[in-house]
This record gives C-alpha cells, sequence and structure tokens, in this order.
C-alpha cells in the first residue's frame, strides 16, 4: 500500500505518466520543479503563460492578491482565492480549490483537490479528490533536521530526504487543525479525525481517530 501505483490513479493527472516512474511516491519528489518546466512547454493554447514559467488554463480563476511562484501550473477550472502563496514548483491540478492564505511548495495536487482554508502544503502529494480541512498542514522537516524515515508497519523505510511531508491517496481526508510529520502516508479512501497528529502510515479504507487509534471503516 506505500508503492505509489496503490496510492493514486494515474488517469487523474499530467503528472500520472511520470509518476508512474518511481515505486514510492517520496522518490518524486526532487523532481518535480523540471517535471513542470518540461509540461509547461507542452501545454496547448488553452494555457496562457502569465509569467516566466506560470502557466494557468484560461478557465482557471485566480484572485489578483494571490502569487504565483515560477514554476507552477493551474489547471483547468480550479480556483485560487485571495492571499493564496503559491512559492513554486506547485503543479496543480483541474477543479482545485487553493483557498485564502494557502501556501503551497514543491508538491502535485491531482484533479479536484481542495486545499481550502490557511494550508500549508508543502513536500507533498495530494491525490485525486482529497482534501484538507481548515488549518490543517503538512509538516515537511523535522525538528532535529535529520533524514526523514517513513515508520512503516513492517519498519522504517529511509527516504534520503530532509523535506518531506505527506502523500494522501485519492479521496483522502484530513480533518480541520490536523498535523501530518514528515513522511506520513495515508492510503486512499482514509479519514483523518480533527486536530489530530499524525506520523507513519495509515491504511486505505481507515479512520485515524483521537490518540492515534486506527480502526478499519466498515463496509455495510
Amino acid at each position: 500500500m506505500l508503492q505509489t501505483k496503490d496510492l493514486f490513479d494515474f488517469s487523474h493527472s499530467i503528472a500520472g505518466p511520470y509518476l508512474m516512474g518511481f515505486e514510492y511516491p517520496w522518490q518524486a519528489l526532487a523532481g518535480i520543479k523540471q517535471l513542470i518546466l518540461d509540461l509547461g512547454k507542452q501545454l496547448g493554447s488553452d494555457f496562457t503563460e502569465v509569467s516566466p514559467n506560470v502557466w494557468v488554463h484560461d478557465t482557471a480563476v485566480v484572485a489578483p492578491t494571490a502569487f504565483l511562484g515560477a514554476p507552477c501550473i493551474i489547471g483547468a477550472g480550479t480556483e485560487v482565492r485571495h492571499c493564496a502563496f503559491i512559492r513554486g514548483s506547485a503543479l496543480v491540478g483541474e477543479n482545485c480549490v487553493v483557498g485564502n492564505s494557502v501556501e503551497l511548495k514543491n508538491v502535485i495536487l491531482f484533479d479536484n483537490v481542495q486545499v481550502p482554508h490557511y494550508n500549508y502544503v508543502g513536500d507533498s502529494i495530494l491525490g485525486y479528490k482529497s482534501h484538507m480541512g481548515a488549518g490543517s498542514l503538512t509538516s515537511n522537516v523535522k525538528s532535529d533536521k535529520t533524514l526523514v524515515v517513513v515508520k512503516a508497519p513492517n519498519g522504517q523505510i529511509p527516504t534520503g530526504l530532509k523535506k518531506f511531508g505527506a502523500m494522501l491517496g485519492d479521496f483522502v481526508e484530513v480533518g480541520c487543525n490536523s498535523v501530518l510529520n514528515p513522511g506520513t502516508v495515508i492510503g486512499p479512501h482514509s479519514n483523518i479525525y480533527p486536530t489530530s497528529c499524525v506520523r507513519g502510515v495509515v491504511p486505505p479504507d481507515s479512520i485515524w481517530k483521537t490518540g492515534g487509534v486506527i480502526v478499519a471503516k466498515r463496509k455495510d
């Protein structure tokens, strides 16, 4: 369930062919900047390069107070709201919401992702229709500045990365004011309770409850 193919439906992002080449999704983080630069040169006439290496689809709505740092791509039908801060290396898919005072840095947002209110998302990948509640954050650097490891059920997986926030599978729901600690991986269709402090791996179709208790979703 930690493999890239188990977390994401590649058809819901123009980054899909790129991501297919990696066993684990965090291996793709280092190449996001170059990926955006390469994709930007191939975009159709329905995209406008509004500033050097910043491409915005003609149907996207970007507030005049939002900052779009290079390189970035904003997909069709996406809304970038008041005072959003896209620092750069952000690939934002179709029909996404990047909300007020949200900060993005070195990320891939699949189509229909919502980060609508006061979110920080850095060095992370958010799968199709994933949603981060108001004030929820990805913490992408450990407090002791050592390299991030993924705390998997069968032991720790070294990543070799100093900066690595979270991998959210498709249809993940993160509750308000939650913190996703460095190296967090959340499987598809899982939910995180509000005000949670999440670390490690959350299996697919699960609920992370208060105190870090993980239960499987009921099938009935």
